[in-house]
């Protein structure tokens, strides 16, 4: 029931009427009994700098920040994380009586989600693919975690970026351009593969960058987009014989870090998942 004392929490974007974060967060504080609610807010760019103060005036639990807001955010920020000044984009925001931490649970996610399915990355050859808020901290947690990693992106530029990135936080990056003609030679030659593009997600689920002719070497495929939960790059992965990991854990386990971060409590991550999937199964 929500009263007087109940603690606010929100996702910010443009758009941000798909999120399943509502359904996720409330599922885990009514499972934990906690008087706190979780809403979605849809911010513009120019409103990004009032909705953040207008957030901590009014005493928000916390915010998460999706697409396109991750890395223009970190403006208003008073500090940064460890993982959030590597990664240059923040996707979680702690409020303080010393201003506002800017956190980022998605490189965390990433690798929390890979583990659950058994995939190890310490020492594996990763090729990411795409070089926004998300690519940028599955790089820098990946390298983080001794893997060796390689970036494609349709601007070779923001490739180069985020391997840059990579070479910072200790790893060993490279980067490149995303082209059809030359993506299955990039396949042959890593372990893992990384779509932390939104490329295949609902309303155009047809697409994708990859389709099972150039998955010939069988990696490991791991899809960030959740929904829908089974992309069309999973689903060409399957056919060419490939273990893959589908977004939903990175999706939890990033919102779970994010709750830790909060509230210093042990989020329910399966009633995460739960509603997560619920939620999928009802569109």
């Amino acid at each position: 029931m929500v009263d007087a004392r109940t603690k606010v929490f929100a996702v910010i974007g443009s758009p941000v009427e798909h999120s399943l974060s509502p359904e996720m967060h409330n599922a885990s504080f009514e499972s934990l009994g906690l008087n706190c609610i979780y809403v979605a807010h849809r911010v513009e760019r120019h409103e990004l700098g009032d909705a953040i103060a207008g957030f901590k005036a009014l005493k928000y639990g916390g915010v998460n920040v999706t697409l396109p807001h991750k890395c223009d955010v970190m403006a208003y920020m008073s500090s940064l994380s460890r993982e959030a000044r590597l990664t240059g984009a923040v996707n979680t925001i702690v409020f303080t009586e010393a201003g506002t931490e800017g956190h980022n649970t998605d490189g965390r996610g990433a690798l929390l989600a890979l583990q659950e399915a058994g995939v190890s990355v310490d020492g594996a050859r990763v090729l990411v693919l795409g070089a926004g808020g998300a690519a940028r901290a599955i790089c820098v947690a990946l390298a983080l975690a001794g893997a060796r990693v390689k970036v494609l992106a349709r601007k070779p530029e923001k490739a180069m970026e985020v391997a840059e990135l990579v070479r910072r936080a200790g790893g060993q990056g490279k980067a490149g351009e995303l082209v059809q003609e030359r993506i299955r030679e990039e396949v042959e030659s890593c372990d893992i593969v990384i779509n932390a593009t939104p490329v295949g997600m609902h309303p155009e689920p047809e697409k994708t960058l990859l389709t099972k002719e150039q998955l010939g070497s069988k990696p490991v495929v791991m899809d960030i987009v959740y929904n829908p939960r089974q992309t069309r790059l999973l689903k060409e992965a399957e056919l060419a014989g490939c273990r893959t990991v589908d977004g939903v854990g990175m999706l939890v386990h990033q919102g779970a870090e994010a709750q830790r971060l909060w509230l210093g409590v042990e989020p329910d991550v399966r009633a995460m998942r739960r509603a997560v999937l619920r939620a999928l199964e009802g569109e």
